[in-house]
């Protein structure tokens, strides 16, 4: 449950809701389709990029992005690698970039390629930066940039598009692509739709009519770009996660086979043990369901107190600190957990305690 709401988690985060991204690749590669028509494709380009922004009208907005770049940030004698992201200004309205001191870039500065950034805490943190980094000046590979914002610190994620948050370092993307981009000469668009299904479907519509057009792309032909969306992430872990749920069943379920035979063992040595004791009871009008539920009682007892034991270490396991997968233990788990344990109990104790149920009181006193 803890992997699979923070992987939900970190989904969504990632962007809002009715975010599409437009890139040569996509995100989840379909069977059987061949690689080198991926690779074949033609780069996303700036000027389709300024095409959609300018053409698109069910799209909030339209930002060109690329992710994922390392380099070398510095101040004086600290330094450390960060991954770098150039982005034109509307990124701001489609990815969630909180800013914890400063500003996101203005019209201005994405337009004209300003040498400006917005780095991540943990970058503030390693290049000793003063607690208000905003307006001091850092080199990334070697160029100046003058910092007009600090992103709020975040952690560690299970999901690092592009980089761990706290390391990125936001660029313009016309700075970036006149200095950086050689390395990756294929960015991404992102658009956001408005915000209702009707809106997806109408941006995600147009978008691949304009793209056709564009690229004069015939009817019948392949598309020659990838529209991705959250959604076809979301149905790719959900496969993921049946698996793992089914492979995770069937070690539970053989896990709880064995403690089950374990306890039935311990109730028959019980039984066995104090089968003298069941006569006494017994004649001295104990009846039938008593020394059932006796048995049956501590059956579930038994498989109980293993499960709190199991349920503790797991207790024991939220309290370590884990960024990039904090375990969440809810009500619900606690309740299924000992529901289980007790229906194990009922089953592993029923035929130890009905053959105690059922013995003859005379046979059973004469037992030594």
């Amino acid at each position: 449950d803890s992997l699979n709401k923070n992987i939900r988690s970190e989904i969504d985060s990632f962007s809002g809701a009715g975010v599409f991204y437009l890139g040569k690749w996509p995100w989840i590669m379909e069977n059987n389709y061949p690689w080198w028509k991926y690779f074949n494709r033609p780069d996303m380009k700036y000027s389709e990029f300024k095409f959609l922004k300018e053409n698109l009208k069910s799209a909030q907005a339209v930002a060109i992005i690329d992710n994922g770049n390392t380099k070398t940030a510095s101040k004086g004698s600290n330094s450390m690698d960060v991954n770098m992201t150039g982005a034109s200004y509307d990124y701001n309205q489609i990815a969630n970039i909180p800013i914890a001191s400063g500003r996101y870039f203005l019209p201005i500065e994405s337009e004209n390629g300003m040498n400006v950034c917005i780095i991540g805490s943990l970058v503030a943190e390693n290049l000793q930066l003063s607690s208000n980094a905003v307006g001091e000046v850092i080199k990334l590979n070697g160029i100046k940039f003058t910092i007009i914002g600090v992103i709020e610190k975040k952690g560690t994620d299970i999901l690092s598009f592009g980089g761990t948050p706290d390391e990125k370092v936001f660029i313009p993307y016309s700075t970036y692509s006149s200095i950086f981009q050689k390395d990756r000469p294929s960015p991404d668009i992102a658009l956001k739709a408005f915000d209702s299904d009707l809106g997806q479907l109408n941006m995600e519509g147009e978008v691949t009519g304009l793209m056709r057009g564009l690229r004069s792309i015939k009817p019948k032909d392949e598309l020659s770009f990838s529209v991705n969306r959250l959604d076809g992430l979301n149905q790719f872990f959900d496969g993921i996660f049946a698996a793992l749920n089914i492979a995770g069943s069937l070690i539970a379920g053989f896990s709880l086979l064995v403690g089950g035979f374990g306890i039935a063992n311990i109730m028959f040595v019980s039984v066995k043990e104090r089968t003298n004791i069941i006569g006494i009871q017994k004649s001295l009008g104990a009846k039938n369901y008593f020394i059932l539920f006796q048995f049956l009682f501590e059956a579930i007892f038994l498989s109980l107190i293993g499960g709190l034991v199991g349920i503790g270490f797991v207790v024991l396991i939220t309290y370590i600190p884990q960024d990039a997968l904090p375990l969440q233990l809810t009500f619900s788990n606690i309740s299924k957990g000992l529901l289980i344990s007790s229906f194990i109990g009922i089953l592993s104790g029923i035929v130890p305690a009905w053959v105690a149920a059922k013995m003859d009181p005379v046979i059973a006193i004469r037992s030594k």
